[in-house]
């Protein structure tokens, strides 16, 4: 599961999470309005079928399809051939052996070229998703702003309501501000200063001291400590 729109989010409130519930409301829903207004905007002047993102892309596989063969197994089904790989088709059933094709229900390279060997419309296998009369629906809808707060119309039954605090007791740590990297993700490593490996830091690290970094601190030892008392 994906959590980008979240993670965009709160990297511009970083330090509006200190605010008051309303206040950060307000501020959550502030760059909503513009982020959907853009969009909006965006895709109202979009002219093609589909995306363009996803038009570019299609371009590219059909690009990747020019070099491909066919071996014809039915009028349905194919084997596409790409130098040493081959992958199987079948466009009834609208699979690929790739398993690009049925996944993201979008055409991969190997069903671009059985679709233009069937003299079909490529539109005709990509996901409604993809149109751009749906990405232009999905941005339709306008987010209002909101007036000052102190000419806000607060029914009785709201305004009564007493809100307590919670039962459940904070952990007394600083709370976490910055995010936890997702698995796969270059999270920052630490450098050790003791043996200059990745990993760890100097408290916890078990390697040995260089020999050169070991000879290194001796006679800055004996230079720090002066002249011996021994001449």
């Amino acid at each position: 599961m994906t959590t980008n729109i979240s993670e965009c989010i709160n990297a511009i409130l970083l330090k509006e999470h200190e605010l008051p519930v309303t206040a950060l409301a307000e501020e959550m829903r502030s760059p909503v309005q513009r982020w959907h207004y853009e969009r909006r905007m965006e895709a109202e002047k979009c002219k093609t079928q589909l995306t363009p993102s996803v038009e570019t892309l299609l371009s590219k596989q059909y690009q990747l399809s020019m070099r491909m063969r066919l071996d014809l197994a039915s009028d349905t089904v194919y084997t596409v051939l790409d130098g040493d790989k081959n992958e199987i088709v079948d466009l009834q059933a609208r699979t690929c052996s790739c398993r690009q094709f049925q996944l993201e229900q979008l055409l991969c390279a190997y069903a671009m070229i059985a679709i233009q060997h069937s003299k079909r419309d490529v539109y005709d296998f990509c996901s409604e998703y993809y149109n751009s009369s749906t990405w232009k629906a999905t941005y339709a809808s306008v987010v209002y702003p909101l007036p000052h707060q102190g000419d806000w119309v607060i029914p009785n039954e709201v305004h009564d309501v007493k809100v307590l605090p919670s039962d459940i007791r904070s952990v007394t740590r600083r709370r976490r501000k910055s995010r936890i990297p997702s698995v796969g993700e270059n999270a920052q490593r630490h450098k050790c200063s003791h043996c200059r490996q990745l990993g760890h830091h100097r408290k916890t690290c078990q390697n040995p001291i260089p020999l050169h970094e070991s000879q290194h601190s001796n006679s800055s030892q004996l230079h720090s400590s002066g002249p011996s008392q021994y001449v």
